[in-house]
């Protein structure tokens, strides 16, 4: 079953127009025949949620897990039914009802949606505790993303492996990256060097960053930038420790605005769509 002007079904069979409380997907969603141009259609958080579901799915493959219910499904990776029928139905459902998804089927359609079929490259720019843990981290290649060049200052690391990879210095990223086809930059450098290596990261044609230095990093409109501030995501936590303290009735030290997550007056506030703080580990 497709998008494509077919019924469009969830893993158990039912289409997905018999939700009462979900939508079988947005209009532009189910017009636009290309799947290119269906994966633009796809909201940022809903990508978020393939991901994961990919995780779960690829742990049930693992496990010799054919066939896979929405519940099930939902369940495994912290959704409802609803929203993962929902974030579904945006890449094509494939579902037999009384027998669920094929976990083998929605694993490629998923990994094709997210680009995983093609060919990744990452560097890794700050070889300090973050980014030699980075380094040789082994969740990044058994998910399609081997780190393939390490740089630094340090002319004590220079042409030290780790990871099994020689680092190099910073100077040469626009020439290794260039040759190595980089795709993926990860910069785990102080602040104040950030920049710098972006824009050498970009020299190089890299066109995704993640970054853990704690600035805001100013690119070209074709460079995608995804931040990781491990201080945020803190304060993010205290947030919900103390406002569950509050409904618990819990006197703390001082009120806290069901809000607000900063100093008072800051008028630092969770993101409406916000549901819940995936840990670090989780996130690589």
């Amino acid at each position: 079953m497709t998008a494509h002007g077919e019924d469009v079904r969830d893993g158990d069979g039912r289409a997905e127009s018999d939700s009462p409380s979900e939508p079988a997907s947005s209009p532009e969603t189910i017009e636009v025949p290309a799947a290119r141009e269906r994966a633009r259609a796809i909201p940022e958080a809903a990508v978020a949620r393939l991901a994961v579901y990919l995780r779960v799915l690829s742990g049930l493959r693992d496990q010799d897990v054919t066939t896979v219910s929405s519940d099930e499904l939902a369940t495994a990776a912290g959704v409802n039914s609803a929203k993962l029928r929902k974030d579904l139905s945006y890449i094509g459902s494939y579902g037999t009802r009384g027998v669920g998804y094929e976990v083998a089927v929605l694993i490629g359609q998923i990994e094709r949606t997210l680009g995983l079929t093609r060919k990744h490259s990452v560097a890794v720019v700050g070889i300090g505790n973050l980014g030699h843990a980075l380094a040789n981290y082994g969740g990044f290649p058994s998910r399609g993303f081997p780190v393939a060049a390490l740089f630094d200052l340090d002319p004590d690391l220079v042409d030290v492996p780790v990871g099994g990879i020689p680092v190099s210095h910073i100077d040469d990223i626009v020439e290794v990256c260039r040759e190595r086809e980089i795709t993926i930059g990860v910069i785990a450098t102080p602040a104040q060097g950030a920049q710098e290596v972006c824009d050498r990261l970009v020299a190089g044609g890299v066109t995704c960053i993640l970054n853990f230095a704690p600035v805001v990093l100013q690119v070209p409109e074709d460079v995608e930038v995804r931040k990781v501030d491990l201080a945020v995501e803190m304060q993010i936590l205290s947030f919900h420790v103390a406002r569950r303290q509050q409904e618990a009735g819990v006197a703390g030290e001082s009120e806290v605005d069901g809000a607000d997550i900063g100093p008072p007056g800051t008028g630092v506030r969770v993101p409406d769509e916000f549901d819940s703080v995936n840990g670090m580990v989780e996130r690589l």
